[in-house]
């Protein structure tokens, strides 16, 4: 006879970019899930998610961290907490297009409605158009469609298509949706080489945040929850929960876990030393080889021509400190470097900040 299962209602509120039903769906036919069973029904809204858990018609609500930025107080007010997250599986965008990035004539005119997105593509490759959806449609004078990602992808399809554009981005489920038939390209996270572009994904990227009522058992939510998905939820909360609705767009920001071995093997590949140096003791051995937590944040000039960025890897288990001393840094760096400089006696004439993020 099989062991009784613990059975959790969940309510389930959908993005375009982040299929939550469809990925919690995988996870509840996998073998991870085989001590839990899922009841999956869908939400229109965070609003309706925290008044099923206000009436006890649900046991969670799971979401994309992106639609929680902002309003955890209405989370509080209704008695909720976050009590789990998933680990983000695909968080890097893909560039539709029948050519890579680095192969695109000059001049070639390529949409992104992130701004993040469309200032990494302006660092990594110098003579490309690189628009939004609505500054193209307001150039050509064209209508721009109403609605969510999916529908915005589906109207640059139809550009790329014809001729119009020569390519579009788009998160990794919206072109799971729409099937289009240009080549995928994806902008990867990791460096090919020493040196080479980088595209780290734009804030809370595929992370999935499970909110229960304050009294929910932490023995359920482990069965569905994950540690580098906590992890990554944990940090970019701290770094980047106070960053306004206008500006979060801007923020480049990658948390996963790493193992100490991988860790050392890529700095010998790219030759730093600094970080393989780290991991060895006085006597050239590696005494501590648990899991460590690779955190790396960005934001970008408009034109890309500058970038300010701060990476760490702390212990897993000196998380929570190391992420509070991580954010004093970067806060200082950040208002150091987006500062316009007064006139000074000494130091010369007044000038404009070293870092613009207007958009």
């Amino acid at each position: 006879m099989d062991a009784m299962k613990d059975r959790l209602e969940v309510a389930s509120l959908d993005h375009p970019d982040c299929l939550v039903s469809k990925h919690l769906r995988t996870f509840a036919s996998s073998p991870e899930a085989s001590e839990i069973e899922l009841v999956i029904e869908s939400v229109d809204s965070l609003e309706a998610g925290l008044s099923a858990l206000v009436e006890v018609e649900c046991d969670l609500l799971a979401l994309p961290a992106r639609l929680l930025h902002g309003k955890q107080v209405e989370m509080l007010q209704a008695g909720c907490k976050v009590v789990g997250s998933r680990t983000p599986r695909r968080p890097a965008r893909v560039l539709v297009s029948e050519n890579k990035l680095w192969y695109q004539p000059r001049g070639a005119i390529i949409l992104a409605d992130s701004q993040l997105i469309r200032r990494q593509l302006r660092r990594a490759r110098r003579g490309l158009r690189v628009l939004s959806p609505k500054a193209y449609a307001g150039i050509h004078e064209i209508d721009l469609p109403d609605g969510n990602s999916e529908s915005l992808a589906i109207w640059m399809e139809s550009l790329r298509a014809d001729g119009s554009i020569d390519g579009f981005v788009a998160s990794r489920d919206v072109y799971d949706s729409i099937r289009p038939d240009g080549r995928r390209h994806v902008l990867g996270v990791d460096a090919i080489d020493r040196g080479s572009d980088i595209f780290l994904p734009i804030a809370y990227a595929d992370l999935i945040v499970f909110i229960g009522r304050n009294a929910f058992p932490f023995r359920l939510s482990n069965l569905i929850s994950e540690k580098e998905g906590e992890s990554a939820w944990w940090i970019q909360n701290h770094l980047i929960g106070a960053v306004p609705e206008e500006e979060i767009d801007r923020v480049g920001i990658l948390v996963r876990h790493r193992q100490v071995g991988t860790i050392m093997r890529k700095a010998q590949e790219f030759f730093d030393l600094a970080m393989e140096n780290a991991f060895h003791d006085p006597e050239g051995d590696v005494p501590d080889t648990a899991v460590h937590v690779e955190t790396h944040i960005e934001v970008i000039s408009k034109n890309g021509l500058r970038t300010l960025s701060m990476e760490r890897v702390m212990p897993f288990t000196l998380l929570e400190s190391a992420t509070i001393t991580m954010l004093k840094d970067w806060e200082i760096l950040l208002k150091n470097t987006t500062a316009n400089l007064p006139e000074h006696p000494r130091e010369g004439p007044a000038s404009d900040a070293w870092l613009n993020l207007e958009d």
